[in-house]
């Protein structure tokens, strides 16, 4: 054995360099097993912070720690006048090596079993909105109840690529010191200004040039009378002109609006680059507009929570009587509902308590359905966060919030031929308004659910 690593190995024997050794080769053996995963799949980021970040921080801590742990045995006891020859005769050699040996095997064994499980847990949503953004509570629990509830997060909110990727981790540094000393907004503040552009995440699996066709859409409402009476609303939507309108081969839609963008008061709109025609909002007045950020359109300015979408409390309790979740024979079902919904509570306990108790009162022979009236409170109000009923608006459509609206008022364009159109049938044709049994719908072969 070389006479120089005598020393090196005399003076490495201390619970400090152990220490180093045990990162160093902790490090290296899990590098090694997460290495070719993070360079075969574009589809785990966090796992990426892990490979790239964490592990090599580790290997640089422990590769100090080693020398540190030599100087200061150095300092505390010298060097002997003969080392201890490198054998196994030699008790700190031994030492040494079973050490380095042990811990070797003990992380391959943990590598192997981890890696799998690590690529599995980072690229969850459970990971996401539990695990890391607790403050993201109200968001997550939204997002279980979506159309998207099987799309993992990071492949809207990051999608696949290293520059996002890396773009994702730079704005969230000063997420997690928000999270970290309890400086973040409540409620968290939307739209995300830097939120990767929907062509390069929504277009990945909804195909844009395949329009979707006419759909019938049913909407049963309950009145806040003794019998809950239901009526229903049926509409023929024209998804396919809507989405050709706005998003078609050659179009092109702009718009400024305020950070909320819920006040557009200029559009501009053209096709393959020609024809291009603005509308500017009554009352706009353009040294202020013109300040305001300038966006193209794309699925988001619609479909702006496609699985995080809060509902307001007349909607929630409209679905689950329907769905006979609260029977619609109780007396009042909805104006009760209603009443409990839009009461203050100071936390989401503090209402589950109230709405229970106030429920029982009122129908002592269906207390149960106590439960669906609190889901739909736990569902879309959170006090801790400041969340409340109309905080986050949906804009598709334009019953519950200005959606279609904010650009759709007739604004006239700069050549005056054309508005914005605010003309109903344009997008849908009203088939049966507020009717309690439309015959539209004994006409296609509607069945009517059961609600009790």
């Amino acid at each position: 054995m070389i006479e120089w690593t005598k020393p090196l190995v005399y003076l490495s024997n201390n619970w400090i360099s152990f220490l180093g050794v045990l990162g160093v080769t902790s490090a290296f053996v899990f590098w090694l097993f997460l290495l070719p995963t993070s360079l075969r799949s574009e589809h785990h980021p966090y796992l990426g912070i892990l490979t790239f970040l964490i592990l090599p921080g580790i290997f640089i801590g422990g590769l100090a720690l080693i020398p540190i742990g030599m100087i200061m045995r150095k300092r505390r006891g010298g060097l002997p006048l003969e080392f201890p020859p490198l054998d196994f005769s030699n008790t700190n050699f031994r030492r040494l090596v079973v050490f380095v040996g042990a811990a070797t095997f003990a992380n391959v064994v943990l590598a192997s079993t981890f890696t799998y499980q690590a690529v599995a847990f980072m690229d969850s949503a459970g990971f996401c909105g539990l695990t890391c953004h607790k403050v993201m509570k109200p968001e997550y629990t939204a997002y279980q109840g979506s159309p998207h509830a099987r799309v993992d997060c990071v492949g809207c909110h990051i999608g696949p690529g290293a520059n996002w990727f890396v773009k994702s981790k730079l704005s969230g540094l000063w997420q997690v010191v928000s999270v970290t000393f309890d400086l973040y907004h409540r409620p968290i503040e939307t739209p995300i200004p830097d939120l990767r552009p929907a062509r390069e995440t929504c277009e990945a699996c909804h195909w844009p040039q395949k329009y979707g066709e006419d759909r019938i859409r049913v909407n049963t409402h309950y009145a806040d009378d003794e019998k809950n009476t239901a009526t229903q609303n049926v509409l023929l939507v024209r998804i396919g002109k809507i989405h050709r309108a706005h998003l078609g081969t050659g179009v092109q839609i702009r718009y400024r609006a305020d950070a909320k963008r819920e006040n557009i008061p200029w559009v501009e709109h053209s096709e393959n680059g020609k024809d291009i025609r603005t509308y500017t909002a009554k009352d706009a007045k353009a040294d202020a507009y013109v300040k305001m950020d300038l966006r193209v359109m794309d699925c988001m300015d619609c479909h702006n929570r496609p699985s995080h979408t809060f509902e307001t409390p007349e909607l929630a309790l409209d679905r689950r009587i329907s769905g006979g979740l609260i029977p619609s024979s109780l007396p009042f079902a909805r104006k009760k509902g209603l009443e409990l919904l839009k009461a203050s509570y100071s936390s989401n306990a503090d209402a589950e308590t109230k709405i229970r108790s106030a429920w029982a009162a009122a129908y002592p022979n269906a207390a149960g359905s106590a439960q669906a009236v609190v889901d739909i409170y736990n569902r879309n109000v959170f006090p801790e966060m400041n969340i409340t009923w109309g905080t986050y608006p949906n804009h598709i459509g334009h019953n519950s919030f200005p959606g279609c609206f904010r650009c759709h008022d007739e604004r006239p364009s700069n050549t005056g031929a054309k508005t914005i159109t605010q003309d109903c049938n344009n997008c849908h044709s009203l088939l049966a308004m507020d009717e309690a049994s439309p015959k539209i719908l004994t006409d296609i072969g509607f069945e009517k659910p059961k609600t009790d």
